[in-house]
C-alpha cells in the first residue's frame, strides 16, 4: 500500500490513497493479488482491480471520494485510515464524503470494523449519497452491495441525500450519469483555480479515455462508452484534473488532445 500525493497550488491538494490490486469473481469477494507472488493462472475468470480513493483538501472543506473496501490491517487498524494519517490529515478532519455509488468496492469504507462492532469510519463528516442509488441497493439484491454497511449508515444520521444532479456547495457539483449502476454519479470539484473530476467507474481507468470501450461490469455499457468519449472531450478543453479510481498507473492526470485522439498526462 501507499500513497501518490500530488500539489496543484498552495491552497488545492488531491491525493490518491492506494489501497492495493485485487482479484474479483462472480462471488464478489475481493481478495489482495501482489503481481510479485500471486499468479493470475490461480484465480481463474477473475477481474483484476487497483483501488484508490480520493482525498482533496479545497478552501472550505477535505472532501473523501469513494471509501474503497473497509478492509483493516493486521492490526486492526483501518487501511484508509492509515493511509489518511500517512497524508498529513486525521480521518475526523474529513468534512464531506462523497460517493459516485455503493457497490462494495466504493462503499465498504464507508464504516469499519472496530472491536467486533461496525460504526461510522468518519464521526465529523456528512455523507453525500444520491437517493434513487441507496433505494435501489435495498430493493434490488445483488452481491456488489452490502446493505448491513447501509444499516449502520441508516443510524448515523450523517447521510445527506442527493436529488439528482446539483451543487453541493459553491466548490463541489454531482451529476448523474447511470451507465455503470443506475443512479452511479460523477463529481466536479473547481477551487483555487483548477477544475477536479471524479468519474468513478465510467471513467475508472486513463485507458478508458484513450479508447473506445465497452465494460461487461456496466448496466448500460454502450451509454457508459459514450459517457467516457464526452468526457475525454470536455476535460481536454476544460484542462480538467481527473481522478481515476481504479488506474494501475497515471491516478491523476490532465487529458491532452492529439488530433483525433487522447493521451492522459500524469501529475506527480
Amino acid at each position: 500500500m501507499g500513497i501518490f500525493f500530488t500539489k496543484i497550488q498552495s491552497n488545492l491538494k488531491a491525493i490518491a490513497l492506494y489501497e492495493g490490486s485485487y482479484s474479483v469473481d462472480a462471488s464478489k469477494k475481493f481478495i489482495p493479488f501482489d503481481p510479485l507472488m500471486d499468479k493470475v493462472s490461480d484465480r481463474p475468470a477473475s477481474l483484476f482491480i487497483f483501488i484508490q480513493p480520493f482525498l482533496i483538501k479545497t478552501a472550505q472543506d477535505l472532501l473523501l471520494i469513494d471509501t474503497g473496501l473497509g478492509y483493516n490491517d493486521d492490526l486492526g487498524n483501518l487501511i484508509l485510515h492509515q493511509n489518511i494519517k500517512k497524508a498529513g490529515y486525521q480521518p475526523k478532519e474529513v468534512t464531506k464524503v462523497l460517493m459516485s455509488h455503493l457497490h462494495f468496492d466504493h462503499s465498504g469504507g464507508m464504516v469499519w470494523t472496530k472491536d467486533g462492532k461496525m460504526e461510522v469510519s468518519f464521526p465529523n463528516a456528512e455523507y453525500y449519497i444520491q437517493r434513487e442509488e441507496w433505494e435501489s441497493a435495498y430493493s434490488h439484491p445483488s452481491k456488489s452491495y452490502k446493505t448491513e454497511i447501509f444499516d449502520v449508515m441508516q443510524r448515523s444520521g450523517q447521510i445527506h441525500f442527493l436529488e439528482g444532479d446539483g451543487n453541493i456547495n459553491s466548490e463541489i457539483s454531482c451529476e448523474i450519469t447511470g451507465g455503470h449502476s443506475e443512479f452511479h454519479q460523477a463529481f466536479h470539484i473547481q477551487s483555487e483555480g483548477e477544475h477536479y473530476f471524479f468519474g468513478g467507474d465510467i471513467v475508472p481507468e486513463p485507458e478508458q479515455l484513450q479508447r473506445k470501450f465497452i465494460a461487461k461490469y456496466d448496466l448500460d455499457g454502450k451509454r457508459a462508452m459514450e459517457l467516457r468519449a464526452e468526457y475525454a472531450e470536455k476535460a481536454a478543453k476544460g484542462n480538467w484534473i481527473c481522478l481515476f479510481y481504479h488506474a494501475k498507473s497515471k491516478a491523476i492526470g490532465r487529458v491532452i488532445q492529439q488530433d483525433d485522439s487522447y493521451r492522459v498526462e500524469e501529475i506527480k
